[in-house]
This record gives C-alpha cells, sequence and structure tokens, in this order.
C-alpha cells in the first residue's frame, strides 16, 4: 500500500456524511494537543497533509483521507483541551459517540503524550477501545522529547494507567523524528490485510 498516495475525502459534520463507500478505517484519537496530525504527516511522509494547528482544537468534524484507495485514514475531534464553548464540546462529544457507535474502525490509534501519565480522557478512549473489542495500538508521541532513563518508566506508567493487555501494543513515537513509523505502518497494514 503506497501511504504517499493519499487524499482528503472529506470533513464530516454528522454521520450521515460518513462514507457510503466502506473501506477499512483506521481511526486516530487523542487529546487535542498530543501531535495526532503530526503523527499522520509522519505516516503519509507528507509535511502538512493533515493541518497542524498552533492552537490545539483545530479538527472539529472527522477528517476523512483515502489511502491509496485501500483503506481511510480517520483524524478525529482532539478531546480534553481545546478552547471552545461548551456546546462546541457537547457536539465534538456527539459526534464522536456516533463515529464510534457506527461500528466502522479497523484499527483504533489512541495517542498519547510520553512525556505524561494518560489522562482521563486518554484512559476513557483506551476503556472504550478494550469494552468494544475494537483492535487498538497505543502510540506514544514526543519521544525526542524524553531523555534515555525516562523511557522505561513512563512507558510502564502509560501500560498500567491505561490498564492495558499484555498483547496490546504501546509504540513510542517521535513525529519529529520518525522514530515508530515503521512499527505503525506495519501494525496498519496487518488489520487491513496488506
Amino acid at each position: 500500500m503506497n501511504f504517499q498516495n493519499v487524499e482528503f475525502l472529506i470533513s464530516a459534520a454528522s454521520p450521515g456524511s460518513f462514507p457510503k463507500n466502506r473501506l477499512p478505517e483506521i481511526a486516530f484519537a487523542g487529546k487535542s494537543n498530543v501531535g495526532k496530525s503530526s503523527v499522520i504527516n509522519r505516516l503519509l511522509q507528507r509535511k502538512n497533509f493533515a493541518r497542524v494547528g498552533d492552537k490545539p482544537g483545530k479538527t472539529v468534524h472527522v477528517n476523512y483521507f483515502t489511502v491509496d484507495g485501500k483503506c481511510y485514514f480517520v483524524d478525529l475531534p482532539g478531546y480534553g483541551f481545546a478552547q471552545v464553548s461548551q456546546q462546541e464540546k457537547q457536539r465534538w462529544g456527539k459526534l464522536m459517540e456516533d463515529y464510534f457507535a457506527a461500528g466502522r474502525i479497523t484499527l483504533g490509534v489512541l495517542i498519547v503524550d510520553y512525556r505524561h501519565p494518560p489522562t482521563n480522557n486518554d484512559i476513557t478512549m483506551a476503556n472504550w477501545f478494550l469494552e468494544s473489542g475494537c483492535p487498538f495500538v497505543v502510540v506514544a508521541n514526543k519521544m525526542d522529547k524524553l531523555k534515555k532513563s525516562q523511557l522505561e518508566p513512563n512507558l510502564k506508567t502509560i501500560r498500567e494507567d491505561l490498564e492495558l493487555p499484555q498483547d496490546c501494543p504501546v509504540i513510542p513515537f517521535s513525529a519529529e523524528k520518525g522514530n515508530g513509523r515503521e512499527e505503525l505502518v506495519r501494525r496498519i497494514l496487518d488489520a487491513v490485510g496488506e
């Protein structure tokens, strides 16, 4: 699968806008300032394909990208940090619930900040994946910002706080430097049967 053969498909504001053409969906979830768009850009080896914002909360809809005509990358609205109205947060929450309830996800990619323990929202998201039985991987982004001595203990904290089973991978990742890209690509290809 050619990850560079990618095009923006739709920014869905409601379930009625989700693509009718069903392909495997790789859903990227994470808090607003965790670098979701940067991880997607690193995967696609494109600089500014998924929009990277100075202000967290740039992604306000469910953004679909078609990758090589074989799967969708789905960039979900970030949670927890964006400074927007309560009404807008509720709209995002409803949109996310509708998306998850639709049962469209082939593989979830939960992106957490390697530098900090997971937030309550990260834990809620991991619980959703675990309870729904939806396969997922955890990407611990921003590893380039850590000292070597912090890598192992922080990874252990992430795994414990999210209560991950042993078979759930946690991928140390740097959107900045590219660490972890190969493993994440392999997991995605396995999920879509490539």
